[in-house]
């Protein structure tokens, strides 16, 4: 079967732009609105091969998220790839620091992020 790329954002309107597109490239997609609603996806389904991952969600945000997921046996090893509006230099080193693969700014570059999921993930 097929891996699937898990989009977790806090705003619909984003997972929908991400899923329409994904989609349009033949990629299976499911998404979270919240950390810990990824957290349990990520822990009942073992199809999951990426997670792009909004770094800026109330309660739970995505440093905090990809530091839990680096503690989870199997999860640990699901490329995390941050997804933000924050675009400063040191915004984009802290998103690697927390465990990221890579970065990708808001808004998306949608021929950037399609290069970034090929070269992370065996989706």
């Amino acid at each position: 079967m097929e891996g699937k790329i898990l989009i977790v954002d806090d705003d619909p309107r984003n997972i929908f732009a991400l899923e329409l597109t994904l989609k349009a490239k033949r990629y299976a997609v499911i998404s979270a609105m919240s950390a810990g609603e990824a957290l349990q996806k990520l822990k009942d389904d073992e199809t999951i091969c990426l997670v792009l991952m909004d770094m800026m969600m109330p309660d739970i945000d995505g440093y905090q998220a990809i530091g839990m997921m680096k503690t989870m046996e199997r999860i640990s090893e699901i490329p995390v790839v941050a997804v933000t509006a924050q675009a400063m230099e040191q915004d984009r080193q802290k998103c690697l620091d927390a465990g990221a693969v890579d970065y990708i700014k808001k808004p998306i570059d949608v021929d950037r992020l399609l290069r970034v999921i090929e070269s992370v993930a065996a989706c």
